[in-house]
């Protein structure tokens, strides 16, 4: 790596109220900036949900699930009047944001869907108004519905299903993520340390392996970071892209550099893996206006990446 610290940037990092900088490359190098001057544990946003499709990966792989062609009635029971259109919905729609639920772009109902007593069958509440697959749509409501799925497949929390396949193994620091009915929340509500972050990052660059552990199969790792739909790939300014599953796709003609995938949580934080240079970069930032999450991107690949490769 031939940048050897962070520090130039300091500057640019307060402007655009970015907090914390981690970089990994390979095996060993490694850059740190964090602005109170060392790392905390913290929100993930969403980027909680990329953590829940490894989650749902490693259930296929052992077993729980059989395939992502399972209806989620499956595993959960909607309200009779929503159980012939709810029938036709199967995992991986949920996983692309595609079951066709009435959800109105930028996860507008994510509110009234918080607030609800029961979240599970706010979702099933919602109206099916387009065939399953066919429409992009941002929806928090279905990543909790993965989660439900977890946890009726595995007969265990999705935090204790976490901790026993992946933070244990992979020697997490702490872990924490809320709760809603008995659920941990499928779309947000996860906190890890930054380090904690960078590692899952890292098992994808390295095909599911962690050390000598093969802790997702590589199967998983290319189905998940592949292009299933365009998703947001047009969005203006471009902080989104086009969706995998629950993880976003750059491809190199978008960003100008690598095929890229990303967990990318409100207000822009950031879990950038580029595979084919075996590099990792987590970014958090004070949350503002929605569209100030370009910073946080711009910083990698205006910034951090010419730095790096230049």
């Amino acid at each position: 790596m031939g940048l050897k610290s962070l520090e130039p940037f300091r500057s640019t990092l307060t402007e655009w109220k970015i907090k914390s900088v981690i970089v990994r490359q390979g095996s060993t190098d490694e850059l740190e900036w964090h602005e109170r001057g060392g790392d905390t544990i913290g929100p993930l946003y969403s980027c909680t949900k990329s953590v829940l499709s490894a989650l749902i990966g490693i259930a296929l792989d052992k077993g729980y699930l059989e395939n992502v062609e399972q209806p989620v009635t499956d595993f959960l029971k909607p309200p009779a009047e929503a159980e012939e259109a709810v029938s036709r919905i199967q995992i991986r729609h949920l996983l692309t944001m595609t079951p066709g639920f009435d959800w109105p772009d930028f996860d507008k109902p994510y509110k009234a869907f918080r607030s609800s007593a029961d979240p599970i069958r706010f979702v099933f509440d919602r109206p099916v108004i387009s065939e399953p697959g066919a429409a992009f749509s941002y929806n928090s409501g279905g990543s909790h519905l993965l989660s439900a799925i977890l946890t009726a497949a595995t007969g265990m929390p999705g935090l204790q299903f976490a901790k026993e396949q992946l933070f244990g193994p992979m020697e997490f620091r702490s872990a924490r993520w809320m709760a809603r009915c008995g659920v941990n929340e499928g779309g947000t509500g996860m906190y890890l340390y930054g380090r904690d972050l960078v590692k899952i990052g890292q098992l994808f660059a390295q095909n599911g392996r962690y050390g000598s552990e093969q802790l997702i199969s590589p199967t998983w790792i290319a189905k998940s970071t592949k292009l299933h739909h365009r998703g947001l790939l047009h969005y203006e300014p471009p902080i989104y892209g086009g969706y995998g599953y629950h993880w976003w796709i750059t491809p190199e003609s978008h960003n100008g550099f690598a095929d890229c995938y990303f967990a990318f949580g409100h207000g822009g934080q950031y879990l950038l893996v580029a595979p084919d240079r075996e590099l990792v970069v987590v970014v958090r930032k004070q949350v503002t206006k929605r569209n100030d999450a370009i910073y946080s991107r711009r910083f990698i690949f205006e910034h951090l990446i010419p730095a790096l490769y230049g």
